[in-house]
């Protein structure tokens, strides 16, 4: 395998670490400490400056305003995200836009691409079901009348709803065909109730009932949401690196000042040798990454593989799900009581982390889903 990054991919990843450079992890009240969300809307500054550097529209083309980069770059960008806690709904928008600029109709992709390029618009996806241990697309029915789309059903844990002007909802027809509606926030039937993630962010319970979505606003094609799902799912996997290659690089600072028997903790074998299993997992968490990353564009190109695109998503989040899990608790452990101050960064990223170890399912989600890939797919 090659991860050599292209020149794009890696101006992608300075301008995104020169962005998120000033970022305070810690910019927004405890959520150990905050019975509700730690704040009413995202960090919109972070978002204008991610617009001005022409973040938001990485992977659109250039007609609506995009660069034209791939998974691979805003994963790049996303790991940086990652890194400082950051506060936007980067991934959600960013999937969101590459799926109707890939699926929708000319009419949708006029509407809200150039406005997401520049991020005058915010999208947002819903992808957990009722439930967050179902399809999706399973917990919303979609049915023709007329010339429209009638939407009824419950979508959960959907990120920063509140504050998005377009939300991308999963649904099935009934028939068996997975379909994607763009709903825009206050449609008639939408009624969102607030949601606190394990960070602290206000997410929503998005219940529709008899929303009206015009022809032109459904992606009837069964691609889109896959491609959504696969990108979020990706992302987030993005998002657990950056966040375990930060916690690590605290442990590593704190263990190297704190003395025991006059000597740091760091040179005793015990602490290193749990430090360095934790860079192991990381370093897994990366190669399966940018495999699944580069699968998501290549299976589109006519690359295959001995499984389909799915399997390489699959083993991803279950390495960025576990990894990411050990990486906090073996930091919290070395640490010792100042992990869990509240004037120390370290708990925040530990909610993340729980966060996204579970968000778009765990790892033994993923793990029946790469063994029915496996029985359905001989391997030669």
């Amino acid at each position: 395998m090659d991860f050599t990054f292209t020149e794009e991919q890696q101006a992608a990843a300075e301008a995104a670490r020169a962005v998120f450079t000033g970022v305070a992890p810690d910019g927004v009240p405890s959520p150990a400490l905050t019975p509700g969300a730690v704040a009413d809307d995202f960090d919109r500054p972070l978002w204008a400056r991610l617009a001005g550097s022409d973040l938001l529209g990485l992977v659109l083309a250039e007609e609506y305003g995009g660069s034209g980069l791939d998974a691979v770059a805003l994963c790049l960008v996303l790991r940086e995200a990652g890194r400082r806690l950051a506060r936007v709904p980067l991934l959600e928008h960013c999937a969101t836009a590459a799926a109707v600029q890939a699926h929708g109709s000319p009419e949708l992709a006029r509407a809200l691409l150039p406005g997401a390029a520049t991020g005058e618009l915010v999208l947002t996806a819903a992808a957990h079901g009722r439930s967050g241990h179902e399809p999706a697309e399973l917990a919303v029915t979609a049915r023709r009348e007329g010339a429209d789309w009638i939407l009824d059903g419950m979508q959960t844990a959907v990120p920063w709803a509140h504050r998005a002007d377009w939300t991308a909802v999963p649904a099935h027809t009934g028939s068996g065909e997975a379909v994607l509606a763009l709903v825009p926030r206050g449609a008639e039937g939408l009624a969102p109730a607030d949601q606190y993630s394990t960070s602290g962010e206000l997410f929503a319970e998005l219940t529709l009932d008899g929303v009206r979505v015009p022809a032109a606003h459904l992606i009837a094609a069964p691609a889109a949401w896959e491609r959504l799902h696969r990108l979020l799912t990706v992302g987030t996997c993005a998002l657990a690196l950056g966040l375990g290659t930060a916690v690590l690089a605290m442990t590593s600072e704190y263990t190297g000042k704190r003395e025991q028997f006059g000597f740091p903790v760091a040179t005793f074998q015990a602490v290193a040798v749990q430090a360095a299993d934790r860079y192991i997992d990381l370093r897994a968490m990366e190669a399966t990454l940018w495999q699944a990353a580069w699968r998501i564009d290549a299976a589109t190109g006519g690359a295959g593989g001995p499984l389909p695109p799915a399997g390489d998503i699959a083993v991803a989040k279950i390495w960025a799900a576990e990894g990411v899990r050990r990486v906090v608790q073996t930091a919290q452990h070395l640490h010792g009581g100042f992990g869990a101050d509240t004037d120390y960064p370290l708990h925040r990223y530990h909610a993340w982390a729980k966060q996204l170890e579970l968000q778009l399912g765990p790892a033994a989600a993923h793990e029946e889903a790469l063994g029915d890939l496996l029985a359905a797919h001989a391997l030669a």
